[in-house]
């Protein structure tokens, strides 16, 4: 029902609106927020598409190299002003050690996308309910992490004029980074701010010790960001505050979803429910009549007029069943 008007000595005035089309929109609203489980097919092509689109934009941002290199030198130049521009000695220092730059390299290149996938994976089978609200805080994160990319063109220290970092990649002729070596054509080399490898890792690191139940998982969680910011700084494939900038991304990928599912994803219910026809929860199984004939405790019922309502059972020695209205 929409809005009418009605007729009074004065003449004709609005109704007021009618309170079942506002009960309608409110229960739209309630199912669109509450936990469902994710259908496997249907996130499995929103994942490709996103990533692909991703990447799409993120290598189509002009590659501003003059800018990029001026915003290079100042965030040098705070970082000097800060005493915090530690990059280049983290960089010679991890350098100088084989074999701990050659597994930094591959890790830059793998776990960025392996770790994450496998928290996807999970919150999927062990937290349908929550997935998709963890899932939106990732998704905005990134997305944000493209603005900042457009906005604010940065090369990596290994790129910068006059500086003395090493590009690791190159050097020890290691695979899988599109950062560098012979990848390096088909990838944004100027968009280090915001470190998404920050951004994503974080992320993984939060949910896992928000919603593991193992202590060993729950610390894997903190030290994975950890880890990540050190090895993107010592690769020199990031400034530290290029870090801070996946963090603030993050943090308003968080705001979004707390503002649209009215908590933070892991207050949700870990399994999704079913929506009834009258927009109430349809209850557990437990709550469903019972065969064993005893007739201790209440049971829920769906009756004809209403929604569940608790009932006793038939009595001792009878079978408890649903009587048709």
């Amino acid at each position: 029902m929409g809005d009418s008007t009605v007729t009074t000595l004065e003449g004709r005035e609005p109704a007021a609106a009618s309170p079942v089309g506002e009960a309608a929109a409110t229960g739209r609203l309630r199912r669109l927020r509450a936990p469902r489980r994710p259908r496997l097919w249907f996130e499995i092509l929103l994942i490709a598409v996103s990533y692909a689109t991703y990447s799409l934009v993120r290598n189509a941002v002009p590659e501003q190299r003059a800018e990029a290199l001026r915003n290079a030198d100042l965030i040098w130049r705070l970082e000097g002003q800060l005493g915090t521009a530690f990059e280049e000695t983290v960089n010679h220092t991890v350098n100088s050690v084989t074999w701990l730059v050659v597994g930094m390299n591959y890790y830059y290149a793998t776990l960025h996308f392996v770790v994450t996938l496998g928290v996807l994976v999970w919150l999927y089978r062990r937290h349908p309910g929550r997935y998709a609200a963890t899932r939106l805080v990732l998704f905005v994160t990134t997305g944000f992490a493209l603005v900042g990319f457009y906005l604010f063109p940065l090369a990596p220290p290994r790129l910068m004029n006059g500086q003395d970092f090493v590009d690791t990649v190159v050097v020890h002729q290691t695979w899988g980074s599109m950062a560098s070596g012979d990848l390096k054509n088909v990838s944004n080399q100027y968009a280090a701010m915001p470190s998404m490898h920050i951004g994503w890792s974080l992320w993984c690191g939060i949910t896992l010790f928000a919603l593991a139940t193992v202590p060993w998982a729950r610390v894997l969680g903190l030290l994975y960001p950890v880890v990540t910011l050190v090895v993107i700084v010592a690769t020199a494939n990031h400034f530290w505050l290029d870090a801070v900038g996946g963090v603030l991304c993050l943090a308003v990928g968080y705001g979004v979803a707390h503002a649209w599912y009215g908590r933070r994803p892991s207050a949700l219910p870990a399994t999704s429910r079913t929506t009834a026809r009258d927009g109430g929860s349809r209850p557990p199984r437990s709550a469903f009549p019972c065969r064993s004939g005893s007739d201790t405790g209440a049971v829920a019922l769906r009756t004809a007029k209403g929604p569940w309502e608790p009932v006793r059972p038939l009595g001792r020695g009878r079978r408890e069943g649903y009587s048709p209205p």
